[in-house]
């Protein structure tokens, strides 16, 4: 199932993508919960109901993809976690050696956006860096889960865009200014639930820019998988459901190009990664700013 967060007439509301429609998930089953932080914290049991509320949802619960706006898939997550260095062929473009531990910061929910959601290219700077990612959301409210444990907690996989500042990004040894700036986490379009993708480890991931194709790998590439990161991180903190676990990007990155290639305003960046779809968003100028229409 391919769950999603959409826009109609100025209220979200939970839905499923079939194809080029949308399934109201609410107009098939009423008693569904009305947010997707609600119906991830009924556990198994809600993602089964919204299967049954997807399969008997007739045409006046459809209504066409171009029609709504997309949201990301957790609009609001508790916590948005970012894995730095976790591929083996980044790793090597920028000449690191192989991180020994996972590599973490955060970007927060101001950065989120939906699928064609515009990216806003700010007016401090123009180093705006593309970061193709697989995304994992957490499922169910854990702490201190072993490896082998790890699939069962995940509800299931998106798309993501690491934008990243990459001047502010080096001006301190912290990179949080670098990956904050409002828009810079285009995630979705949909939370892949976890039985439509057996294998994490084996997705071909790609990033291209109106067309030109800058990135192009597999997630068989990384340091550590999904269930390791899942693992390390439950260690330190309480994993709730919606939590968003972004796991690294791969090679061919602006930044370690020659020339140094930047997002533009006017370029269409894309995200697509085998088995969950593509994550697509318009690059514009801070004073063309449309996020919020």
């Amino acid at each position: 199932m391919k769950l999603c967060t959409y826009e109609r007439a100025g209220e979200p509301r939970l839905g499923a993508l079939d194809g080029e429609a949308i399934v109201d998930l609410r107009a098939g089953d009423p008693a569904l919960p009305a947010t997707m932080l609600e119906l991830l914290r009924g556990g198994d049991d809600a993602l089964a109901q919204a299967r049954r509320a997807c399969a008997a949802a007739g045409p006046a619960a459809r209504v066409a993809r171009g029609a709504a706006r997309l949201l990301p898939p957790v609009p609001n997550p508790s916590k948005l976690i970012c894995i730095g260095l976790n591929y083996r062929d980044h790793a090597e473009e920028v000449k690191l050696p192989l991180p020994d531990r996972v590599a973490v910061f955060a970007k927060w929910n101001n950065t989120l956006v939906g699928d064609g959601a515009p990216i806003v290219i700010p007016r401090a700077s123009y180093r705006v860096d593309y970061e193709a990612e697989l995304a994992f959301v957490v499922g169910t409210r854990c702490r201190n889960v072993s490896e082998d444990e790890a699939e069962a907690k995940i509800a299931g996989y998106t798309c993501f865009n690491d934008v990243s500042v990459r001047d502010y990004q080096s001006f301190t040894s912290q990179w949080t200014l670098g990956k904050t700036w409002d828009s810079h986490g285009p995630c979705g379009p949909a939370l892949v639930t976890r039985d439509e993708v057996p294998d994490p480890q084996a997705l071909a991931i790609r990033c291209t820019i109106d067309g030109e194709t800058l990135q192009d790998s597999n997630t068989a590439q990384m340091v550590f998988g999904v269930r390791r990161l899942l693992a390390e991180l439950s260690a330190i903190m309480t994993l709730e459901p919606g939590d968003v676990v972004a796991t690294g990007t791969p090679a061919g990155v602006g930044v370690a190009r020659k020339p140094r290639r930047w997002i533009r305003p006017g370029e269409r960046v894309r995200v697509e990664i085998e088995r969950l779809g593509a994550l697509e968003n318009l690059a514009v100028a801070e004073h063309d700013d449309a996020r919020g229409g």
